[in-house]
This record gives structure tokens, sequence and C-alpha cells, in this order.
């Protein structure tokens, strides 16, 4: 209805409105009539700029870059960058947020070039560049993607011939760590190749990419089939597709794997692009998509062996998304440390026995439909 109003004014406007900076109020009462709610109406067409904005009583709505945009008075007054509401070294807010009125509204906003201008009650200005707007707006996070990915499963993945990157140019250059971090991030593999098969030389390798994270196991640590923890990695049995570190809080962003001594038959390693599977599933199964990122999960770790007493439990859906665009970011799935489904039936009694059972094939790993197609 806003978009069909506007395009009705402009229309009947179009002559006035053609080469000029700004236009406001040409007649107020056909204005009021066409915008019930608003204050002012501003317009600003040009060859480099096209930006439509309205200011109502409770917030500000602005058109700009192909996009409408809601912000309220507050935050707009919270998120202010001037010298006394925000410290740019430290990027930290100066202002109390609790100072802010619940209803503040601005007295003036006006336009300068690509600027808008918005002077409160009090005297203060706040200025805000349209771009900034656009990129930090809801609406444009919606759009937004917080991490570009290429989703892959072994096909796709053999044809992109990722190369590895050598040890010592991994170490020594710029150029071998970027190469090594895109990799990483746009497959969530990557390979060094030629590291010495020492400790030292892993966790050298491991300090190049980031700080090293204290974990129950220890910061480095070797396992081999000895049974000396209470896991099955430290067994002869296979390990079939998994995330490690489900039952922290905050599961590993990174690992690093490296194999120092081989003997014997078997060992292989099987790599799934679980961001894939998820994708494959959002496809065909949307409805176990919405079940499988909506519904936590009690992700369980507990081990008693040896001088080794220890009990985890880490909560979240297997898979992970933000809400304001849907972007999956996490994925918890190891079938040996989830608790109890039966324990979320809270979150499982409003939906239909069909999509619960469907929830329990997915998240047990019976739904075997989707697997012949990841590696």
């Amino acid at each position: 209805m806003w978009c069909h109003r506007l395009s009705h004014l402009q229309s009947r406007l179009q002559d006035l409105l053609r080469g000029r900076v700004t236009c406001w109020a040409l007649q107020q009462s056909n204005f009021k009539s066409l915008f019930p709610l608003a204050i002012y109406w501003h317009h600003t067409a040009s060859k480099s700029l096209n930006c439509v904005w309205q200011q109502h009583e409770d917030h500000f709505e602005l058109q700009y870059a192909n996009n409408v945009m809601r912000f309220d008075y507050v935050w707009l007054r919270d998120h202010c960058r001037s010298a006394s509401c925000y410290n740019s070294k430290t990027h930290q807010r100066s202002l109390d947020t609790a100072s802010v009125d619940l209803c503040i509204q601005p007295k003036t906003i006006h336009l300068d070039e690509t600027t808008l201008f918005f002077t409160w009650p009090d005297g203060h200005v706040t200025r805000y560049d349209l771009d900034w707007l656009a990129k930090n707006s809801y609406e444009g996070q919606k759009q937004k993607v917080i991490q570009p990915r290429i989703l892959w499963n072994a096909e796709i993945y053999q044809q992109a011939q990722v190369p590895a990157v050598d040890f010592q140019t991994f170490l020594e250059t710029k150029e071998g760590l970027k190469n090594f971090l895109q990799n990483f991030l746009l497959y969530g593999i990557a390979f060094v190749e030629n590291v010495p098969t020492t400790q030292e030389h892993t966790e050298k390798l491991a300090e190049r990419i980031s700080l090293i994270r204290e974990t129950i196991y220890g910061r480095m640590w070797f396992f081999t089939s000895d049974f000396s923890r209470g896991d099955t990695a430290y067994t002869k049995l296979a390990l079939d597709r998994h995330t490690d570190t489900t039952y922290f809080q905050e599961p590993c962003g990174i690992q690093v794997f490296h194999c120092l001594k081989h003997e014997g038959t078997g060992g292989r390693t099987l790599l799934v692009d679980g961001f894939y599977a998820a994708e494959q599933v959002l496809q065909k199964a949307p409805e176990e998509f919405e079940l499988l990122s909506k519904v936590p999960l009690k992700h369980e770790y507990i081990e008693n062996v040896g001088e080794c007493q220890n009990h985890m439990i880490g909560v979240g859906p297997v898979l992970n998304i933000y809400p304001w665009n849907k972007e999956l970011y996490l994925i918890r799935f190891l079938k040996g440390n989830k608790n109890m489904v039966s324990r979320q039936w809270n979150y499982l009694k409003s939906y239909s026995l069909e999509r619960i059972l469907a929830y329990y094939c997915h998240i047990h790993g019976t739904s075997n439909g989707y697997r012949d197609s990841l590696i």
C-alpha cells in the first residue's frame, strides 16, 4: 500500500521532482490524505542518488539502494557515532543506552548529499551515511551472507582440484596463509603438506591460524586406539560422519589433525560437507530442516576412565542458523553424544506425528536418502 501511494504521488509530482534535490509537503491537505501517519515526506532524485524517506511517529522509514528499511528512533539515537556517544578507537559505545528516552523523536531530519542528519530534542545531532544505514539495517542484514561458502560432495570437490599449501610457504608468507584461509573458509577444509611429523611443528602451524583453545583433552594432544580416554576415537571402531565437541557450549570452530605415524591397515579419514548435506535437506524436506534448526538437544559427554572424570553438556539444535537471514553457521551432529530425544517432547508436541518421526530419523542418521550423494 505504501509503495502504491508512493508511486501515485510520484506520478502526480513527476514534473516538480525532476531535477530537484528535495521536495516536501507541497500541499499539506493532499499530503496528509496520502500519508496519514507521516509527519514529513522527502524525496531526492539525481543521477547518482535516489533516496526516499518518511518520518513516522514511532519510526523512520528509508527507501534507498533498492531496499525499504525501518529504523526505530531509539535505535538511531543509541547507535550515534558522534565523539560523545562512540569511542572510535575502541569501537565501543560511550552513550548509556538506559539514558535514551524510549519515546524519543527527532526534532528535525535533513539530508546533505549522502548523509542524513537527525537533530534530537536536547539539540544533539546524529549523522548517518546512507550506505552505513543500508548495511546495518535489519533489512540489509537479511540480504547479507556472513560467510560465503562453496558446497561440495566428492565429485564437486575432486573437480575443484583445491591445491594444498606448502608448510614453509604457509609459515613464512602472507600469500601462503591467505591461500590456506581462503580454502578453509570456502570449503570448510584445507590441507598443508610437508609438515614435519612432530607435535611442535603441528602446534606452530595451529598458532599461525589462531589461538589454541584449552579443552578437557589439553591444548595439543595425541590419540590412538588404546582406550586411554572414554571416547570412541580412542578405539578401533570406525567413526561415522560426525562433528566433534558437540557437548561444548561453544563447539570448536577449527580443528587441526596431523597423522604422525600409521601402522597396519584402516584409519582412513572420511570428510563430508555438512553444509551441503543440510542444503539437501532444506531443498528436499524443508519441514524437517525447520525441526532440525529449531529443536534444542542436550549433547552429552560422560567419561569415567582412570583419572579422567568428565561430564559435559552442550545444548543446541543440530542445525544452527542466524535468525535474521536463515544462514547456517554451525552443525552439532554426533549420534553417540545426543541425549534422549524424549526429553525434548515439549518442543515437539506441537508438530504432527509424521514430522516427529521424520525428525527422529534425521537426528539418528537413519534417513539414508541423502548419504549416497555426499561422499
